[in-house]
């Protein structure tokens, strides 16, 4: 009876309509773990076993269960919700200096008569996750990518800012998050910087989350409890800091601040999700004196990012279940669109044309093309041009190409037309292009 019910639920999970695929994980995972606690019951207090072979069994499963949650922990979850185990005595943080550098097979560094494109700041030089060459190989069977070396790194999700030779990225060191500047021809460390920071989430995996930023000499960075700082590009030094949670007054976020900071205009823009009036807030770049701030709404968890639609250059914010857009000079809120079920929101904006922009998000959320106008008085509104759940990023950024966006569904690839949001394709699972929290940063 119990194994027919088992059955009968997990049946309706899969063929229940409307599920997310990270719901359908829980369902199953739910059903599994109560299927298991009720056999158990069953077998130790109403089988026809024998009395000692029931108390045997029972005993060594219990025991079974005991050593497991001594010798693993939850290190944390996939972008499935599927759980990540580890062993207990393996510490996250930062590896000692003698043990972090494993150079993997020889190479020439890059020519210096070859260019390379900086990579200043998250999603590349315009935030859109575009970058203009170098050409890659398509077939990396027959001509793979020769690693020039690689290191283990502090856990953390942040990804890498490029300039020049310097690699800069954020990663957790015991109770203290660090900012951490690397040599990209060697990976040898240049510097790095310190401070009392530490979150850790059985769920949201532990460490910073943000990437730097690179504008002139200056490294802007924003830690998973709201501590943005300024640092000099060549030595690291501090040259301003400020706490988010007590300039805006807001609550943390439930998984860390994980907006990149935005620089426009020498002005350091972040969400902080304060209210009233509290929700973004730009600081002044060189001395870190507060300009504006503006919006109502608490923060998600994407970047800021900045785009002219209907003729207005607009900063538009991913807060929690609305989409705010922001006048660029001033701050003010120029148009809202409710967005999302409450579940975090991740994954940039894509400008579809000169008044369309393009949002998508997870958790049953999907994507929709928004179109941006303006009346006579310059009060600005937002209309839905289409709804698709052909394509529902939940970490991953969408990229637009020759009138198609390409993003992960789900940890599908898939490719919707622009124009409409109907699916042209879908193959192959690659996952939800999540990193991972106990890093290692190779190149």
């Amino acid at each position: 009876m119990i194994l027919g019910l088992a059955a009968v639920a997990l049946a309706v999970i899969q063929l229940r309509g409307g599920l997310t695929f990270q719901e359908r994980n829980l369902g199953t995972l739910g059903v599994v773990l109560c299927t298991f606690g009720l056999l158990l019951l069953w077998w130790t207090t109403l089988s026809r076993a024998r009395r000692r072979l029931r108390w045997g069994v029972f005993s060594g499963v219990v025991g079974l269960l005991v050593l497991g949650a001594v010798v693993f922990r939850v290190q944390g979850v996939t972008g499935d919700l599927r759980p990540i185990l580890a062993l207990r005595w393996e510490k996250a943080g930062r590896p000692s200096a003698e043990a972090m550098l494993h150079p993997g097979p020889t190479a020439p560094a890059s020519p210096a008569s070859t260019p390379r494109a900086d990579f200043p700041q998250f999603l590349g030089p315009d935030r859109n996750a575009v970058l203009v060459g170098p050409l890659l190989e398509a077939d990396w069977t027959v001509h793979p990518p020769q690693v020039l070396w690689r290191k283990a790194l502090g856990a953390g999700w942040s990804g890498f800012a490029v300039v020049g030779d310097r690699a800069l990225t954020q990663e957790q060191d015991q109770e203290r998050e660090r900012v951490t500047c690397y040599d990209v021809r060697t990976g040898r460390e240049q510097w790095s910087h310190a401070y009392e920071a530490h979150y850790n989430n059985p769920v949201g995996g532990e460490g910073p989350r943000a990437t730097p930023t690179v504008v002139g000499n200056r490294v802007f960075t924003l830690g998973s409890t709201g501590k943005l700082h300024a640092l000099d590009l060549v030595t690291g030094n501090v040259l301003w800091a400020r706490d988010l949670v007590t300039d805006s007054g807001a609550t943390m976020p439930d998984w860390g601040y994980a907006g990149s900071p935005l620089v426009l205009d020498g002005r350091v823009i972040v969400s902080a999700g304060g209210k009233p009036q509290q929700s973004l807030l730009a600081y002044q770049m060189e001395t870190g004196e507060r300009v504006w701030a503006a919006g109502d709404a608490s923060s998600g968890y994407g970047s800021p990012f900045v785009a002219t639609l209907a003729g207005r250059r607009q900063i538009l914010a991913y807060n929690h279940r609305r989409i705010t857009a922001h006048d660029a000079e001033t701050g003010a809120v120029l148009w809202e669109y409710p967005w999302g079920r409450g579940q975090p929101h991740v994954a940039v904006p894509v400008i579809a044309g000169p008044d369309r922009v393009v949002f998508s998000a997870g958790y049953g959320v999907g994507t929709e093309l928004l179109q941006i106008a303006h009346d006579a008085t310059g009060t600005f509104s937002a209309v839905s041009v289409w709804q698709s759940l052909k394509l529902k990023a939940k970490f991953a950024n969408p990229v637009a190409r020759n009138g198609y966006l390409y993003g992960l569904d789900d940890g599908l690839l898939a490719c919707i037309a622009l124009g409409d949001g109907t699916e042209r394709w879908k193959q192959g699972r690659y996952g939800h292009g999540q990193g991972c929290s106990s890093a290692s940063c190779s190149s």
